[in-house]
């Protein structure tokens, strides 16, 4: 049985040490008795260090692991991480384990040291003890923390504070920065340290940014745990604004203005304009969707291109935006994809004429280049603001089914982004529970250049088609 002793300053380094010279000697885990200074060892345990010639590889995600483990304050911790080390060496794919009940525990104790280092910034509170004419300030602090977290904290205080003298005092340990220069010593009782004048100031701040509106008393607990309270300044003001809250709340409440500011106007006004419930008349639908400069596709497009078709149809057919053709003429589908759709639809059964035909956005969105104009897709934005008209034109047509053609089309009507493959063929349902059957755009079978590819794509519409006029057929009997 081999004895390790760990220094309480330095435990980092020293656990480092001790390890790899067990793990060079093949030492297992339970013959190694770990404790700290001064304990007492084994009453069989060998006090000389074994001397090992093998070879140490470490993964650097435990050495990381270890350097805030070995803070913690769980006397077995030690014995943990070595036992825990002596399974990584012919193992290291134990490093990335979520499974593995000792690495769980590992990771658990690291988060409690990070946790409790976060407190110890954030509680940690210095009072001023030097003399006034002393060429550099000096300061002190009184802390408990939950760990051994002074060691490996201490050098966020000195780039934080490097400016000044100070000390920060703890059952444990005592860090000390002196010219520039971080050191250790023993634990202390707690120091008679002197009032600070700047504190009353501190606490009056502290007092009037205190929200009781939003006071969560669990919450802040979490975050401010009662155990702190009694090093902390602040802390004597709590109970009293936690008793007073619910007065506060009903006053601030009682206080508030009954009238928006004139400001607001402007605001509402923007918000109504954002409001996706066109309420005008039936008959004025087509004027207003030619007016529409609700988003910036009107600058370039031609004119905004309407639905068409019977008010009491069926069937909405909603494909993506208007292409070049449809621009020009102010018509849905009249360009080379809407011969596509007519073509496969007749095959199907499907009369156009007796279909409302809309798009999801009104303008057509290009790319110049050259004499030519490029589509481009909608994006998310563009496809929102449209879809104003949109749900216009499904109040005012209310049909049994629409037919989605294309991605574009999908996200306007369902609010879902995805995979079109995936989706073509089934019925979704819109927000307002209308049903949506998905397919794919016409415009898709012009882009394939390989023919067998287009064949397939060519069959999957069909089928889609045949689903709709299916669906249709049904409905009326």
């Amino acid at each position: 049985m081999h004895h390790a002793s760990i220094p309480a300053i330095g435990a980092a380094a020293a656990w480092r040490e001790a390890a790899r010279q067990f793990l060079a000697a093949g030492v297992p885990p339970d013959q190694i008795h770990w404790g700290g200074i001064g304990s007492a060892p084994h009453l069989f345990a060998d006090l000389e260090r074994p001397r090992g010639t093998g070879a140490v590889t470490v993964p650097r995600s435990f050495i990381a692991m270890a350097e805030t483990v070995v803070w913690h304050r769980d006397p077995e911790r030690f014995a943990r991480l070595y036992g825990f080390l002596w399974r990584l060496r012919g193992a290291p794919h134990l490093m990335t384990d979520r499974g593995d009940a000792d690495l769980a525990r590992l990771r658990g104790m690291e988060k409690n040291v990070h946790r409790c280092q976060h407190k110890m910034k954030a509680f940690v509170r210095f009072r001023e003890i030097g003399a006034p004419d002393a060429p550099r300030r000096s300061f002190a602090a009184w802390f408990e923390p939950t760990h051994h977290t002074v060691e490996p904290t201490a050098g966020f205080f000195a780039r934080r504070f490097g400016d000044m003298d100070w000390r920060i005092v703890t059952p444990d340990i005592t860090a000390v920065f002196a010219n520039g220069a971080v050191s250790f010593q023993a634990g202390q009782a707690r120091p008679d340290l002197p009032e600070d004048a700047s504190e009353q100031l501190w606490i009056t701040y502290f007092r009037n940014i205190f929200n009781p509106a939003r006071l969560k008393v669990a919450a802040m607990q979490s975050e401010m745990p009662r155990k702190y309270w009694k090093n902390l300044p602040e802390a004597a003001s709590i109970p009293e604004l936690i008793a007073q809250a619910p007065a506060r709340a009903r006053a601030m409440a009682e206080a508030a203005p009954t009238l928006p500011p004139a400001r607001m106007a402007q605001v509402q006004a923007q918000l109504a304009g954002c409001t996706s419930a066109w309420d005008g008349p039936q008959d004025g639908l087509p004027a207003a969707i030619d007016a529409c400069t609700r988003c910036p596709l009107h600058r370039s497009a031609t004119q905004a291109v309407k639905g068409e078709g019977p008010l009491d149809a069926a069937l909405m057919i909603v494909g993506e935006q208007p292409g070049d053709h449809e621009d020009l003429q102010g018509r849905p589908f009249v360009g080379p994809a809407g011969q596509v759709f007519d073509q496969v639809a007749g095959q199907v059964g499907l009369r156009r004429d007796q279909a409302y035909v809309t798009n999801a956005v009104k303008h057509f969105k290009f790319q110049p280049r050259g004499k030519r104009r490029i589509h481009q897709r909608p994006d998310s934005g563009e496809i929102s603001q449209c879809r104003w008209w949109l749900d216009a034109e499904l109040a005012q047509v209310k049909p049994r089914l629409v037919l989605a053609m294309g991605a574009t089309a999908a996200e306007s009507l369902t609010g879902r982004r995805g995979a079109l493959m995936s989706r073509r063929g089934r019925v979704e349902h819109a927000p307002n529970g209308q049903p949506v059957l998905i397919t794919l755009h016409p415009s898709y079978l012009l882009r394939l250049r390989d023919p067998q590819e287009r064949e397939q794509a060519t069959a999957l519409f069909d089928d889609d088609l045949r689903t709709a006029a299916d669906l249709l057929a049904t409905h009326r009997n």
